[in-house]
């Protein structure tokens, strides 16, 4: 199982961006931006999720997961 990285949580919580907003932009909804961020959702290396969400942040997808 992979998880996503803490640089796209700190990004998350430090963007100027609200929550909502990002996930509007990262095209899900923001239930699943919140679980995603806090681990509930299971991701995998690769998640177009979690890589929508990198691009929004403009994080590159290397910075986004990391293995358990």
């Amino acid at each position: 199982m992979s998880m996503i990285s803490p640089k796209v949580k700190q990004a998350v919580k430090l963007s100027d961006l609200k929550g909502y907003e990002i996930a509007h932009l990262a095209e899900i909804h923001p239930s699943t931006l919140s679980r995603i961020i806090n681990g509930i959702d299971e991701v995998k290396p690769g998640d177009r999720r979690v890589l929508r969400i990198a691009r929004v942040l403009r994080l590159k997808a290397e910075e986004c997961f990391e293995a358990d």
